[in-house]
Formats: C-alpha cells, sequence, structure tokens
C-alpha cells in the first residue's frame, strides 16, 4: 500500500512534453508512478531502472476499456493511486468558421472527455480511503481565448469547469483538485503534436492565421522550461494548502491576472444593468 512517503502517481500522456519530464522527475524522488503512452514502448526507457515502483502501460485515454485496464492494473500492482495527472491531450488550430468537425470533435475527445473517463475510474478508489489529487494539465487557454485556437481554449475551459465543480464534490471527502495552466513552453505542443487548418478566408489573415503561423514559429524557442514547470507541479501537489490554479510563465501570469481584471471591470461597468434584471424587490424584501 501506499505511505506519504512514497505516493504513486499516475500519469497520462508520457511520451513527450510535460508527462515525461514529470514521470521523471517523480521517479527520479524515489516515488512510484505508473508511465503511460498510447504505445508504452515509448515510455519504456523511464521505467528502466526502476522496475520495482514503476509500470508502463499502453493507455488511449479515448479508449474505456483501457482506461478501465490501467487503473486496474495500477491499483493491483501498488494498491492505491495517489495522484493522477491527466496530461494527455494535444492542441488543434483553426478559425472558428474553418474548424473541421472531425478534428474538433477528436480533440474534444482527448481533451475533454478521456480525461473526464480517468477522473471517473480514479475517484471510487481516492473516496474509499479518503484521499488523492487529481491534476489536470489546462492551459491559459482555459482562461483566455487566442484566435485561431478557438476550439482549443474550448476544451480547455471545458476542463476548468468540470474541475470546478469537481472540487466542490470531492474536496469535503479529502481529495483535492488542481488545474494547472502553462502559457508557451517547450514541449511539443506547437511542434510535432499540433494539427493545423490552414485559414483560407482573407478576413482572418490579420487574426486567426496570424496568430496561428506565429504559434508554429515559435516551436523551440518558448520561454517556458518544462523542467521547472514540472518542480512547481510537485510543489504544489505537496504543499499543506495546494492551489487549486496553477498558472506557468511569466507569459501566462499576465494574460490570466490581465483576463480576469478585465471581467471585473466589466462587470462593475454593467452592474446595475445586470441587477435589474431579477423580479423588483418589494419593501418586505428589502427589509
Amino acid at each position: 500500500m501506499t505511505s506519504p512517503s512514497s505516493p504513486v502517481w499516475f500519469i497520462t500522456g508520457c511520451s513527450t512534453g510535460f508527462g515525461r519530464e514529470l514521470a521523471r522527475m517523480v521517479l527520479d524522488r524515489g516515488w512510484r508512478a505508473v508511465v503511460t503512452a498510447r504505445d508504452a514502448g515509448r515510455v519504456q526507457d523511464l521505467t528502466r531502472g526502476h522496475e520495482n515502483r514503476a509500470l508502463a502501460l499502453s493507455l488511449d485515454v479515448t479508449d474505456a476499456g483501457q482506461v478501465a485496464a490501467s487503473v486496474k492494473a495500477a491499483e493491483d500492482r501498488f494498491g492505491a493511486i495517489d495522484v493522477l495527472v491527466n496530461n494527455a491531450g494535444y492542441g488543434y488550430q483553426a478559425p472558428v468558421e474553418e474548424g473541421d468537425d472531425a478534428e474538433i470533435r477528436a480533440m474534444f475527445e482527448a481533451n475533454v472527455f478521456g480525461l473526464a473517463a480517468m477522473i471517473r475510474a480514479v475517484l471510487p478508489g481516492m473516496r474509499a480511503r479518503g484521499k488523492g489529487h487529481v491534476v489536470n494539465l489546462s492551459s491559459v487557454a482555459g482562461f483566455v481565448g487566442f484566435p485561431g485556437s478557438g476550439y482549443y481554449a474550448a476544451t480547455k475551459h471545458a476542463v476548468e469547469g468540470l474541475a470546478d465543480s469537481l472540487a466542490r464534490e470531492v474536496e469535503p471527502l479529502g481529495i483535492k483538485v488542481l488545474c494547472v495552466e502553462p502559457g508557451p513552453f517547450r514541449t511539443d505542443w506547437a511542434g510535432r503534436s499540433l494539427k493545423q487548418t490552414p485559414s483560407r478566408i482573407a478576413d482572418y489573415a490579420e487574426t486567426a492565421a496570424a496568430r496561428m503561423q506565429a504559434t508554429a514559429g515559435i516551436s523551440g524557442k518558448q520561454p517556458g522550461d518544462p523542467v521547472r514547470a514540472c518542480a512547481a507541479i510537485i510543489k504544489a501537489v505537496e504543499s499543506a494548502n495546494p492551489p487549486r490554479h496553477l498558472v506557468l510563465g511569466a507569459f501566462g501570469v499576465e494574460a490570466v491576472r490581465g483576463k480576469l481584471a478585465g471581467v471585473i471591470e466589466e462587470i462593475d461597468a454593467w452592474k446595475e444593468t445586470s441587477l435589474g434584471a431579477d423580479f423588483p424587490r418589494s419593501d418586505a424584501d428589502s427589509g
């Protein structure tokens, strides 16, 4: 069974990026890890030398059978899952008007429905023990919609909304929920993993198309360091008072703070109109 000194981390999407670095860091700390990717062969190097503490599994989070089987395998091997990290997912860019239906639905399957399936699979064990931590890799796009990334932002807004409700349901049971919101980091997100539908409508040349070109062009040059990001995630999970949101990188902090400040300003500017949408209060109500 688990102990405070040897937690079990279950991490999805470990072939590249945050998942890979996080799995390496967890194992280097002497903890136990279930390291998953659609092809387990791509993560065998991570578990080499840690066979007594690591389990490599093939997992496509959009496959319900694989989700159930992988969670069972993890619990059979280690007795429990202490930390679930929902990292599997990818980006797709297109102007909203020009989005491809099949691409949009495939991304939602991975980024939203696959993530939700993983949460449903691990919660029974966490509830039985009265503890656990669900970590969702969201994005600055979970707060801010950028041109060209509307459908990706929609998946991350969905993750944020799901996590808000989940936290209210499970935190009274001893289970913590964290959403990690990175800005631009040097992962494969903007490179090999990124899918795009090119814009052919001239009206979007200076908005969606320009940002899509810029996104692909910065791959490998982003300011964010995945190793430092993973250290920050571990610090948050290990904290006695863990956050609900962990924005990563200077770009992310500035973008999210700006968006939230703008929303408050707008709500305040329209406050009287908003309050006027209620039925008028009677004297008895106001008394």
